[in-house]
């Protein structure tokens, strides 16, 4: 993985808003786990409607309790793209190889025109 995973560029598996929406759609095994790693402010402007919020700064000490199913994708969702390519090389580092970004983040969706969840109530992981 590299000295320097934690830093917000480079490359990790990705997927489209529109492939993500198609996957959100699914049932059983292929539908994915979203991850959004924003931290709660953000994530009361506005999320994925089934999305878990767990903030990228915190998420180390919080996989464990996300309970997040190894045999299931998982996409990590920020902004833009910055943070969700920390946690998914942190999710790889913690054996999650299904784990991929959102490519363009919440930007990309909206913009795509996708809905969009207004709920602070959310599940929200925090240590």
């Amino acid at each position: 993985m590299g000295l320097f995973w934690w830093l917000p560029f480079g490359s990790v598996p990705e997927v489209s808003a529109e492939v993500l929406a198609a996957m959100a759609g699914k049932d059983g095994s292929a539908k994915p786990q979203i991850l959004d790693v924003r931290g709660r402010g953000e994530w009361g402007t506005g999320h994925i409607a089934g999305a878990l919020n767990a903030p990228v700064t915190q998420l180390g000490s919080l996989v464990a309790a996300l309970r997040l199913d190894r045999t299931r994708p998982i996409v990590a969702v920020c902004r833009s793209g910055g943070r969700s390519k920390v946690a998914v090389r942190l999710l790889h580092r913690h054996g999650f190889e299904n784990a991929s970004e959102l490519r363009g983040g919440m930007q990309a969706w909206q913009r795509a025109g996708l809905p969009v969840e207004v709920d602070s109530a959310g599940k929200h992981m925090q240590s």
